[in-house]
């Protein structure tokens, strides 16, 4: 193994691009360890960051932890080594979610190493999105890129387009409802300005995007019926582009392998010029969850669906300091 892959500098700047994966309400729920004897990383999750209410089965946290990995492997591929994964190694230690060893090679993967520059220019984007068609040729890429990590894209037809926005009407009338849920959003939105000018995590009010006055786009609104300063309101898409993301099992490790293709996909949409978000509503009560999958297409469990478009990309929010994050042995 080259000497080079045990240089402190290199290896921060690879956890640094892996921490710009998106996680639910950006909890930010991942720890990198990195034995320098073996060139090796370990990925794990911090359980501390759950959402008890929301993600009581921890399947937005693994999601979460499955984008940080893919980054870390796109960064890697990007430095000219070779990132040999191995997802949940040791059953009896459940929060090690991923080994990736630097494995020195002739060969870079280019298909990873090209997503490269997207890492820091995709940003959840929760602005209106013009009324545009995406180009067949690039619905279909981004259906290999899901595939290439062992999962399933598909843009669901009119009906089932229309059926999903009723399900994630139905969900936020219940999270409105709900204590539990309000209380994990709570806990995780960054309102006013010492609030936002200080976080390290969550959503800050500069990510909020304008209220929604017309439209249909499934955009979750964090900061509820708290006021912001200068916030705007804005018509939205009446067609928005969704797309959902699946695989056949629903294992935890279905759940890493989901949030590789997921920032997979949504790297490849960047690079396409198409700006992106994340919509969970539906997906975090069980049996709505299950009504959102369309049994024709094959899909046995729905994990994501992604709100796709061209239009504003999102602001960047913060990430937490690295020290909080990441260790080397």
């Amino acid at each position: 193994m080259p000497v080079r892959t045990l240089d402190t500098k290199t290896v921060t700047a690879l956890v640094e691009d892996a921490t710009a994966a998106p996680s639910m309400h950006n909890a930010q729920p991942w720890r990198f360890r990195f034995f320098r004897a073996r060139g090796t990383f370990h990925v794990r999750s911090d359980l501390e960051r759950t959402m008890p209410h929301s993600d009581p089965d921890t399947r937005a946290l693994h999601l979460g932890c499955g984008a940080a990995l893919f980054n870390l492997r796109v960064a890697t591929a990007r430095a000219g080594w070779e990132p040999v994964t191995e997802l949940l190694p040791d059953p009896a230690d459940p929060q090690l979610l991923a080994t990736v060893r630097l494995a020195d090679t002739a060969h870079p993967d280019s298909a990873l190493a090209v997503l490269h520059p997207a890492i820091r220019r995709r940003h959840t984007s929760r602005h209106p999105f013009e009324e545009k068609d995406i180009p067949n040729a690039v619905q279909a890429a981004l259906a290999e890129a899901a595939r290439l990590e062992g999962a399933q894209l598909i843009f669901p037809g009119e009906w089932h387009a229309q059926a999903l926005l009723d399900l994630v009407h139905d969900a936020e009338g219940r999270d409105a409802t709900d204590p539990g849920r309000s209380e994990d959003l709570a806990r995780w939105t960054r309102i006013g300005a010492g609030a936002a000018a200080t976080a390290t995590d969550g959503i800050p009010e500069s990510a909020l995007g304008p209220r929604k006055r017309g439209g249909r786009a499934p955009v979750r609104d964090f900061a509820g019926r708290r006021p912001v300063a200068g916030r705007g309101a804005a018509e939205f898409e009446k067609s928005p582009h969704l797309v959902l993301l699946g695989t056949a099992d629903d294992r935890h490790s279905d759940w890493l392998r989901a949030g590789e293709a997921m920032e997979r996909v949504l790297l490849l949409a960047t690079v396409n010029g198409l700006s992106t978000s994340l919509t969970s509503h539906a997906l975090e009560w069980s049996d709505l969850r299950w009504m959102v999958r369309d049994p024709q297409s094959g899909m046995g469990y729905v994990q994501m669906v992604l709100r796709l478009g061209y239009g504003p990309p999102g602001p960047m929010t913060a990430r937490r300091p690295l020290r909080d994050v990441f260790d080397i042995a």
